[in-house]
This record gives structure tokens, C-alpha cells and sequence, in this order.
């Protein structure tokens, strides 16, 4: 089965939960109301569903090689690279003063969603070229910025994130990459990088790293590291490309999934040394490529999110084609589609609910990242800005774990045939897998959400998310129906299990922080599932009054039939995971090293 864009989802939570009629009265976006939203969306399905998602299985089957320097793309992803730029979709968030477009985030991560859903492989290119675009809009020189925004901007380049080394790892303290100064003003860089997504490549003219290294003479660990500019290929003042820098892919990996994105080892240096421009100043580098990784976490959430919506209506058009077995109520007298078997549907349910759940959280994020830079009033632009912080660890943490148990369940789906490469079901599961470990695996999502989201201010900024989620109950508690009474059971007790541990995570963290780090990620997992779920039971009631004005009547049964089984399902898990946390951390860390 193709892919479909799940356009009408994608717009209900733009209109009704993040709330684009708000984004579009901020001074900028006055344009970018729910009828653009709309129009965008369309246009961004057309290209994904007719060019780029058909690319997806090839991509697997035939992914990037490498020999004798050059890594060649799966065939069609150049075109369709070409088509992607030409189409503008790279600059869509990013400045008009550059060639962008200046939508709102609101309405990008949806297209990003889409685009990712089409074929992640594909997507990890412009994912990281977004990257080094905010970097260079934060921090770069106004020279920087001249010489490379546009044509990143344009999609003509493409950028890069370079902070692993072979020996470092996620520990940046380590790094060892150098960089000596030159009397021109310039930097002599040398070192290796490795795990460097869409390091090299045959899709686009010049490729712009962003590489971190030391400074002759730098202070040891974080504080002595600075980011520099490494271009591919050296750019003339006139702005055409000159000599080949002095960085080069000596290999690509061979993955379990994204085989068709080329992951690179790139040497910087062998032949003299790349040469290299600072962005902002020496031994600030970690806070500059903070906004890159910042900028991709959020966007390997989306990721989750749409490797888990394509494993659906995976499994949704096998469990309707698939024919087994009789119906276990006696409804029909043969062997019916698998899609009548109670499990199955509960598996579907699963995948959809869990879907959606996170779709909403990554929409309401979206608004709030819009309104914290765009808002005229100055509280309002903190408020927002300080949740969407708290959302951005949930936003990539939860949504690949989840992604991982959506993908999985697509495969159970198919039975046998999901364990068959030729249905593609297990691709989805292969590639999912990587969502939890780049741009900071789970543990460190978890790590950010305990350390500087909740134990820094004493638990302050949790509880007043929490206070949000207890405004939705009280709404819910005005409600006669049965489906608004059994999420707002299911919502308040997730949010109270919330609470607790909040309570135990600030009392830990300093004073016993192996009790309060043991349950760092089931902590993020609780979170995640209670904004998720929040988001539903907003769009619970949201669906009941629309149904009950005769909108789309089948579109808003199905959400609030969804949102009940969100309640039931998935948010019902957590006060069993505040109990793990809270009751359950010495056994975490109690057995001795050596029993191991």
C-alpha cells in the first residue's frame, strides 16, 4: 500500500489544538492562517506521495555506496532532491531575507511529518541542512551568514552536524578534533568525525559542516570546544565554488535501517588541513551546536511520529486484505479479514492512538516554539518558550520509544509475512530504530528532562503543565458522556501519578541521584504519555461538539472512539510507572556489579 498523508488529522490538531488562528496574529505570520495551512499541506502530500515515498523500498533494497571517495545515492534520490529544492521546501521555516518562506513551525513540523513518512532516509538530509541553518542564524558572522544562508536556505547546499569521534562517543568532553588559527583569520582544522549523516553525497553542489573542535591551547572538556564552518568546497567572494577543502568521507557505515542515507566517517586534515571559519566565539561551541541539536530532537520526534503513521496504514491494508479464520463471535460463517479478530484491532487501535497522541503533542509544541519567538507580548513569549523546552526531551524521547512499539506491532500485524523483507513492514521497524539513539539516545533525552526541566527549578515549570492538564479535567468534568468521564478518570490519575514523581525527582536529585536517574527514562516515558493523553482528551472534546454540529461526522466519532482508547490503553500505564519510580529505585541499582 502507497503512502497517504494523513492531511485531515494533521489539520484538525493545527486548527483545534495548536491553534493557528493565534499563530497567524503574530507579527509576521499573518499570512499563515488554517486556509495556507491547508494549501501547504496539500502541496507538500503531492510531492511526497508522487516522488519521493515511492523511492522508499528502492532505498533499502539499493541504499547509498561508496568507492574510491564517492558516495553515490539510491537511484531517483538526486531528482528528487532536485524537486525538493526547486520546490522551496527547504527554506519553509527558515527567513524570507534569506529565500525562505517564514512559515510558522506549526505548519512545517506537519510537512516535515509528511516528508519523513514518505521516506526518512531521504528526509535526514534536509532534517540536518535545517540544523546548521539556526546555527548559522544564531550564532554566525553576518560574512557567515552572506556566504552560505541562501544557498542552504535554497537547498543548492546542504549542511551537516559534526560532533561524534570514534573516541568520544555522546561524551563532547572528549572530543579531540583541533584547530589552529591562521593568520588570515581562518582555522586550520584536523580530526576524524564519524556517524555524520549525509557527510558526503551526489544530491547537491557544496556541503557545509559544522564541525566542533578545540582551539590550540583551548581549556580541557566542554568549556574549551568552539564550532566552525568547513565547507566542501571553498567558496569564492563572488560566491561559485572554488578548490576542494580538505575534508574527506574515507567511509559510510552499513546500518540495520536508513540504509539509502549515507552515514559518514569524514577526515579533516590529511592534506594540510580543512580549512575553516568560527561561528560566534572560541570555546562557546556546545552552546551554538546545542541549537542545532535542539532543533533536530524535536525533528527526530517528528520522525517517530511519522515512521509509526506509515507502519499503520501498513498494517491497516494488510490486517483489511489479509484473509484467517473465522470471527470468534460467530459473525460470519467463513474465514473473514484479519481486521475482525479482536487482538488485531487492538493492536491497530495501538498504533493509531499512539500515533495521533504524539502527532497532537508535536502540533501543540510547534505553536508554542512559534509563539516563544514571535508573540509581541514578552511573559508570553517566556511562558511558551519555557514549555516547549519541557516538551522537546518528550517530543524525541517518547515519541521513538513509541515509535519502536508502533513499528513492532506493524510487524506482528503481518504475522509471518512482517518477518518477510518483501513486504516492507519490517523496514519501518529496521528504521525506526535509530530515533532512539541520534541526536541523544533516550537516557539523555531523560537526563535533560531530570537535571535541567525539573530538578533545576524544584519542579516548578512540571507542576504548572500539570495545573494546564487539571484545567482540561475540570473542563472534562462538566461533560455527560460516558467517553468524557472515563478520560477524565483515566487523566487525572496519570496526572497525579505525574505529580508524585515530579515530587521524587526534585527531593532526589542532589540528595540520593542514583534513586532519582534510575527512573530518568520511565519518568520521560510518563510524561510523554500524559501530555500525549492530554492533547487527546482536548481532542475528545473537541470531536463531541463538532459531531454534535454535524461536522464531519464519521472524522469526529473515530477521534473520540481514539481518544477513549488512548485513555484506556496507553495513559492507564502510568500510575503503574509512577509506582517503578517512586517505590521501585533501589531495586534499579541494588545488585552488585559482579552478579552481572
Amino acid at each position: 500500500m502507497s503512502y497517504v498523508a494523513p492531511l485531515k488529522d494533521m489539520l484538525f490538531d493545527i486548527e483545534h489544538l495548536a491553534r493557528i488562528d493565534q499563530v497567524a496574529q503574530m507579527p509576521g505570520f499573518e499570512e499563515a492562517g488554517l486556509e495556507t495551512a491547508q494549501a501547504v499541506l496539500e502541496e507538500c502530500a503531492k510531492l511526497n506521495e508522487g516522488v519521493i515515498a515511492p523511492l522508499n523500498f528502492e532505498g533499502d533494497k539499493n541504499p547509498s555506496s561508496f568507492k574510491d571517495g564517492v558516495v553515490t545515492t539510491t537511484p531517483g534520490f538526486k531528482d528528487a532532491f532536485k524537486q525538493y529544492a526547486e520546490g522551496g521546501w527547504q527554506g519553509l521555516q527558515h527567513p524570507v531575507d534569506f529565500g525562505g518562506q517564514g512559515l510558522p513551525k506549526t505548519i512545517g513540523a506537519a510537512c516535515g511529518e509528511i516528508l519523513n513518512s514518505a521516506n526518512m532516509s531521504f528526509a535526514l538530509c534536509p532534517l540536518l541542512t535545517d540544523g546548521a541553518i539556526e546555527a548559522l542564524l544564531t550564532a554566525g558572522s553576518d560574512d557567515l551568514k552572506a556566504t552560505y544562508l541562501e544557498k542552504l536556505v535554497s537547498g543548492q547546499w546542504t549542511g551537516t552536524m559534526n560532533l561524534t569521534e570514534p573516541q568520544a562517543g555522546s561524551d563532547l568532553a572528549a572530543v579531540r578534533s583541533r584547530a589552529e588559527p591562521q593568520p588570515d583569520g581562518s582555522y586550520k582544522v584536523f580530526g576524524t568525525k564519524i556517524f555524520i549523516t549525509y557527510g558526503e553525497h551526489d544530491m547537491a553542489e557544496n556541503i557545509v559542516h559544522l564541525v566542533l573542535a578545540r582551539v590550540t591551547g583551548a581549556p580541557e572538556g566542554v568549556k574549551g570546544i568552539s564550532l566552525f564552518v568547513v565547507p566542501k568546497f571553498m567558496v569564492n567572494k563572488d560566491g561559485s565554488l572554488g578548490a576542494r577543502n580538505d575534508v574527506h568521507c574515507v567511509s559510510i557505515e552499513h546500518k540495520m535501517g536508513i540504509k539509502a542515507s549515507p552515514t559518514a566517517v569524514l577526515q579533516y586534515g590529511d592534506h594540510g588541513g580543512a580549512v575553516g571559519y568560527l561561528v560566534g566565539q572560541e570555546n562557546r561551541g556546545l552552546e551554538y551546536m546545542f541549537i542545532m541539536m535542539n532543533a533536530a530532537r524535536y525533528a527526530v520526534g517528528v520522525q517517530g511520529i511519522a515512521i509509526a503513521e506509515r507502519a499503520y496504514q501498513k498494517a491497516v491494508g494488510y490486517a483489511k486484505d489479509r484473509v484467517q479464520s473465522r470471527p470468534v463471535d460467530g459473525s460470519m460463517s467463513t474465514a473473514a479479514p484479519i481486521i475482525h479478530h479482536p487482538d488485531v484491532k487492538r493492536m491497530l487501535m495501538t498504533m493509531r492512538a499512539s500515533t495521533e497522541g504524539c502527532r497532537a503533542m508535536a502540533s501543540v509544541a510547534a505553536a508554542a516554539y512559534d509563539a516563544a519567538h514571535h508573540h509581541p507580548d514578552g511573559e508570553v513569549r517566556k511562558q511558551n518558550a519555557a514549555f516547549y523546552e519541557f516538551l522537546v526531551p518528550l517530543v524525541k524521547g517518547y515519541s521513538t520509544e513509541m515509535s519502536l512499539e508502533v513499528t513492532s506491532l506493524g510487524v506482528q500485524v503481518h504475522g509471518g509475512m512482517g518477518f518477510i523483507e518483501e513486504t516492507g513492514a519490517a523496514q519501518y521497524y529496521r528504521d525506526a530504530k535509530i530515533l532512539t539513539i541520534y541526536e541523544g539516545t533516550t537516557a539523555i533525552q531523560a537526563n535533560d528532562l531530570v537535571g535541567r526541566k525539573t530538578a533545576r527549578d524544584g519542579g516548578t515549570g512540571a507542576k504548572a503543565i500539570a495545573a494546564q492538564i487539571a484545567k482540561t479535567e475540570a473542563e472534562l468534568a462538566k461533560r455527560d458522556s460516558a467517553n468524557a468521564k472515563a478520560v477524565h478518570a483515566r487523566l487525572k490519575a496519570a496526572r497525579e501519578s505525574f505529580v508524585d514523581v515530579v515530587e521524587f525527582i526534585a527531593a532526589n536529585t542532589r540528595a540520593n541521584p542514583n534513586a532519582a536517574f534510575a527512573g530518568s527514562v520511565p519518568y520521560l516515558m510518563l510524561a510523554g504519555n500524559l501530555v500525549a493523553g492530554w492533547q487527546m482528551a482536548r481532542a475528545l472534546m473537541v470531536a463531541e461538539d463538532l459531531l454534535a454540529q454535524g461536522t464531519d461526522a464519521a472524522f469526529m466519532q473515530a477521534k473520540i472512539t481514539t481518544a477513549r482508547f488512548y485513555a484506556d490503553h496507553i495513559l492507564s500505564r502510568a500510575p503503574g510507572v509512577r509506582d517503578s519510580i517512586v517505590d521501585g529505585a533501589e531495586a534499579v541499582t541494588a545488585l552488585a556489579i559482579e552478579a552481572f
